[in-house]
């Protein structure tokens, strides 16, 4: 399309991420149909092209799939998110050498922004294919690279670019002739653009914007009126005219930890250990982002699909004399709730906890007189688990149960885990000669 904007944004993507990351380590995947399962091998979360072209949806859940893996000899995975999160900060220092630190906006764990308004004299298909290059090579993943005036025609660019092979994987909307760019937004559904969900999709096809070239031409104003702000801001950004940029990240509003247990659990020394576990992650995330913690809230749930069992689903917090980011009063506080909610005779299958409140270390008001209100002592313990945690990991030390690495009956199922190649000494890649 002509190219007016003296704005340009690339968005790398790796195609279909968790499972390239399996594949990587273990070729027998190659070539195979093969799905990456969410935490407890409940449902999946990442096809390979070969379980797409078999019309196998995102979130299919796995119990339904029996007889597709017979038929087609489906594999699959448990989700490793120690080797994916590893893999992605590799993906993303690699695709941060072609720019300055502050033209790079890590989008998800597999996407990337970069601001390419500083490289004016750059040649994108040149730079797109040297960023593909670079990370296959460096770090054995497949990406794809589209580049637009906006960072919704660089999404758009990027979808492209994977739908038709004939484009290597790059494809440079500033240097593509109108026609083929309408050749290209003529026939391609409205739900394709970002953003568009499905029940806006439903909504703009009854007003016959049914083509992301529909979307593109419609008045804008229009679009305001019936779908609010964003929607007109994504039409806009369809023709070029910049409404976003690259986003600041801000620090988490509020840091939830949770999951499904691998199996039903009974009693309450069995879910404050889950309890104190989820915590320990949450402090983790808390302390790294500079924040402390005014409330602390705790969950439970049984299987509300087994309408045989009796029903429980309780929830409670407890706001903090002085917000706090000391892991003991944290875990702590998170027990007594829990042990206020808890109630016997129940079939649990999921907790979780949240910290919410939270503001800056600097910003945080002490109390004289309460217990969260840090001193030497407590700071320079929470800094050497810090220190622990950073070098071995997250889960090798922690408060209460957090650290404690036997399998309990609560640990999500996860029947197939790759190793942890990237992280863990002892699960290495070993090659034999």
């Amino acid at each position: 399309m002509p190219y007016t904007s003296s704005s340009r944004f690339a968005l790398v993507d790796v195609n279909n991420f968790y499972v390239s990351c399996e594949r990587l380590f273990d070729p027998s995947l190659v070539g195979v149909p093969t799905v990456v399962l969410s935490n407890g091998d409940g449902c999946v979360v990442a096809r390979s092209p070969e379980v797409k072209a078999l019309g196998v949806p995102m979130g299919m859940p796995w119990h339904q799939m029996k007889d597709l893996v017979k038929q087609h000899g489906i594999q699959y995975r448990s989700s490793n998110y120690t080797l994916y999160g590893d893999m992605s900060r590799r993906v993303m220092s690699v695709i941060g050498q072609f720019v300055a630190e502050e033209d790079q906006e890590v989008y998800s764990i597999d996407e990337s922004f970069l601001d390419l308004a500083s490289y004016p004299h750059s040649d994108g298909q040149t730079l797109g294919r040297d960023i593909k290059q670079r990370v296959y090579q460096w770090c054995g993943l497949p990406v794809c690279v589209g580049i637009g005036a906006t960072k919704t025609l660089a999404k758009l660019a990027n979808h492209i670019a994977k739908k038709n092979p004939e484009l290597g994987g790059v494809l440079d909307l500033t240097a593509v002739n109108q026609d083929r760019f309408e050749g290209w937004t003529g026939a391609m559904d409205v739900s394709s653009v970002w953003g568009i969900g499905r029940k806006l999709t439903e909504h703009l096809h009854a007003m016959n914007l049914r083509t992301v070239s529909d979307l593109m031409k419609a008045e804008p104003k229009r679009l305001r009126e019936r779908f609010g702000v964003v929607v007109e801001r994504t039409a806009l950004e369809l023709r070029g005219i910049p409404c976003l940029g690259l986003d600041v990240v801000e620090p988490r509003q509020q840091i939830i930890a949770s999951r499904s247990f691998g199996g039903p659990v009974y009693t309450l020394d069995d879910l404050k250990a889950a309890v104190q576990t989820f915590m320990g992650r949450a402090v983790h995330k808390l302390r790294g982002q500079g924040s402390c913690a005014g409330q602390v809230r705790v969950w439970l749930e049984t299987n509300r699909f087994r309408a045989q069992d009796p029903q429980y689903h309780p929830a409670a917090g407890i706001k903090l004399p002085t917000p706090t980011d000391d892991g003991r009063v944290l875990s702590h506080v998170a027990s007594t709730v829990l042990e206020h909610i808890y109630r016997p005779g129940f079939r649990y299958t999921k907790a979780g906890v949240m910290l919410e409140e939270l503001v800056g270390v600097s910003e945080v008001q002490q109390d004289l007189f309460s217990v969260a209100t840090p001193n030497p002592k407590r700071h320079a313990l929470m800094s050497v688990l810090d220190h622990i945690q950073g070098k071995f990991g997250r889960e090798q030390v922690g408060v209460g149960h957090a650290g404690v690495k036997e399998r309990q009956v609560w640990t999500m199922r996860q029947s197939r885990l790759s190793p942890s190649y990237t992280t863990s000494w002892k699960q290495l890649l070993s090659v034999n000669a």
